[in-house]
């Protein structure tokens, strides 16, 4: 598979921009390389619905400009959906364990949350921040606005937060012992 077509699959895999180096690192090529790739992709996608917006050091799959009108008919009707189950999770994570790298609430959640945080993002119910300890990835935080809603100015005002922080925090203890133990012996034979 040409590499403009595997860097397109991760680009929309990820659905988020993604730094040139780490595509390099990952495919194991020069960025010049992907850059030449990104080229062509771009070039290949210029009169379909998708589009690759290119930055110095970034790349990202969007819609065509030309396709606005539909796409906010679509986000108006998204808009109207209750939130979900998956939705509800994954809003009560960032709002109990936030701001979280997308990595991170996947690792709690024990699935790819990259569509459930758009949603919430395209309802102003998260924001994303730059994550201060690595520039390649975001943190998901909840929005001022959320905060108002729900009649809290800070997080600790949350019902229950105090319990619910406990549980989390005892919790999370007990799943890296039983990680750190299945670690010690990846080589024992039983």
């Amino acid at each position: 598979m040409p590499l403009d077509a595997q860097i397109e699959a991760v680009l929309f895999y990820r659905a988020e921009p993604m730094k040139i180096a780490v595509l390099a690192k990952f495919f194991e090529v020069s960025e010049d390389e992907v850059r030449t790739a990104l080229e062509a992709l771009g070039e290949r996608l210029k009169s379909g619905a998708i589009r690759l917006i290119l930055t110095d050091s970034e790349a990202v799959l969007a819609t065509s400009p030309q396709l606005s009108e539909t796409i906010e008919k679509l986000r108006k009707d998204d808009l109207k959906k209750d939130i979900g189950k998956a939705g509800a999770e994954t809003l009560a994570i960032v709002l109990y364990r936030g701001p979280l790298s997308r990595v991170e609430i996947d690792r709690i959640r024990g699935v790819n949350s990259t569509f459930i945080l758009r949603n919430l993002l395209i309802r102003g119910l998260v924001e994303r921040r730059a994550n201060p300890n690595d520039s390649r990835s975001f943190h998901y935080a909840i929005t001022p606005e959320l905060f108002a809603h729900l009649g809290v100015e800070r997080r600790e005002q949350l019902p229950e937060f105090e319990d619910i922080m406990n549980t989390l925090d005892t919790f999370e203890s007990e799943q890296q012992s039983v990680e750190e133990g299945e670690s010690d012996n990846v080589f024992a034979t039983t």
